[in-house]
């Protein structure tokens, strides 16, 4: 056990003491005072050593684990871990659009791409705990409902009580593999009543439910989306108006707007006028990092004219292929079912039993409030390393846009940063009409350590300099 090169705690210092000791063992990391594999002293010998409760220690650990700078497990020594090594940026200029991009050698490759969630943060032990509880129980005879598995429906119908204040009862929760498949099933029930689907979609939207949608047969219609959500005026003069309409209201994919209350309240007005149905895909809505909370279109909705989509990809990892489909109108979840009857339960009956116990247990709750503090202190660095760039989405959820001034400066950028072995996301190809959109580039913060990140947003904060000039008010 190493012996920690650690400053004094200041106890008259405004910053926590957690805080303090975290930042102590931060800097000797990146100073080389530790060095990957270390292992560092048990919590409670820490706390002991410099006169301080055993929280203060847990509470420093977990935040460095959540960094990404330490390894922790159950019944062992935390360890330092192997940070990602620093990337090299390309010499000379900026490459030409279109040329192959390469990372010099010896680069590791830092992914930046959105949608993937960090697991750092995850309690082992009771994840473990979980599993072995499911694996306890008699192997049963027969698949899983087609709705799914009961004790998992309760469990997320109380998620929802706590993260999104919406009450449902668990009969009206369908357990899906994921927000793909929830799309399809709805396209497919839609279909079934005799002709392809009309789907409004936002613009620029997300591209996976697009190409979801257009593989079932639906014809999208896109919405402009403005600063607040997508265009409630221009779904309203829609002349038939669609059977659907897809929206992000908590946190636009990818721009990050939010629809405000007035304009949800129109929408569910829009649904019982028309007879359509509100499609509530509830994107990052457990991680809001800025302004309060608004009600989700599901909890405004008497009429049950609105669909919420749910998903433990971010939450957890998308590795589960686990989510739901809160559906309150008996006729409209009767045909979802009848489709889903030809599929069969998508979700293994061990993996539901899993996480509804997981959930059971209070874990995913917690896992969510550690998850939310790892993810609001990368936004800040975020926030601090590209400083006077268009920067978007940050309110909530796990990524940034840096909003460019056209297509050749988001090519430029997209092509150089993959040169020095970052990996991000054009803000065009969000976009229903391709290049016709806004330009940019889309950043996950979510996955990365703290220093891998810190890495990555100094290059990208290099190549942006070189590609577009900061915006000035």
């Amino acid at each position: 056990m190493i012996e920690l090169p650690l400053p004094p705690l200041d106890r008259d210092a405004g910053a926590p003491l957690a805080e303090q000791l975290a930042a102590g063992i931060r800097s000797a990391i990146l100073g080389g005072g530790l060095r990957a594999g270390d292992a560092l002293p048990s919590t409670r010998t820490l706390a002991g050593g410099l006169g301080v409760s055993r929280g203060v220690a847990v509470a420093a650990y977990e935040r460095l684990a959540g960094e990404g700078y330490l390894q922790t497990r159950p019944g062992a020594a935390a360890r330092i871990a192997e940070l990602v090594p620093p990337t090299t940026a390309p010499a000379g200029r900026v490459p030409d659009a279109g040329a192959p991009g390469h990372p010099p050698a010896g680069t590791t490759r830092i992914d930046l791409r959105p949608g993937l969630p960090s697991t750092a943060a995850l309690d082992d032990a009771a994840w473990r705990a979980a599993w072995r509880h499911a694996a306890a129980q008699p192997l049963p005879q027969t698949v899983p409902p087609p709705a799914g598995e009961p004790r998992l429906r309760a469990a997320l119908a109380e998620h929802l009580r706590h993260a999104r204040g919406v009450i449902c009862d668990p009969g009206d929760l369908i357990v899906t593999a994921g927000t793909a498949e929830a799309l399809a099933l709805l396209a497919d029930a839609l279909a079934a009543r005799g002709r392809p689907p009309r789907i409004a979609v936002e613009d620029p939207g997300y591209p996976a439910a697009r190409r979801t949608l257009r593989r079932r047969g639906a014809h999208l219609v896109p919405i402009p989306v403005a600063g607040g959500g997508f265009d409630v005026d221009r779904l309203d003069a829609l002349d038939p108006p669609p059977e659907a309409v897809l929206v992000t209201p908590s946190h636009q994919y990818p721009l990050g707007g939010r629809l405000g209350v007035a304009e949800r309240l129109r929408a569910v007005a829009w649904a019982a006028r028309t007879g359509g149905l509100v499609i509530e895909d509830d994107y990052d809505s457990e991680f809001r990092h800025a302004g309060p909370p608004l009600p989700a279109l599901a909890s405004l909705d008497e009429g049950g004219r609105t669909v919420l989509i749910g998903s433990l990809s971010k939450v957890l990892s998308p590795s589960l292929r686990v989510g739901y489909l809160l559906v309150r109108d008996p006729g409209l979840r009767a045909e979802i079912l009848e489709v889903r009857a030809d599929d069969s339960a998508p979700v293994a009956g061990i993996v539901q039993l899993a996480l509804a116990r997981f959930a059971e247990t209070g874990a995913l709750q917690r896992h969510i409030a550690r998850s939310r503090r790892a993810y609001a202190h990368r936004r800040r660095l975020v926030e601090r390393a590209l400083a006077g760039h268009r920067l978007g989405a940050l309110d909530g959820g796990l990524h940034a846009v840096v909003g460019l001034a056209g297509p050749g400066a988001e090519h430029d950028a997209i092509d150089a940063l993959a040169r020095a072995g970052i990996d991000v996301a054009a803000l065009s190809d969000y976009a229903a009409g391709g290049e016709t959109g806004p330009h940019g580039i889309v950043l996950g913060y979510g996955a990365p350590g703290d220093a891998a990140l810190a890495r990555a947003l100094a290059e990208i904060a290099s190549v942006l300099r070189r590609v577009d000039a900061p915006a000035h008010p």
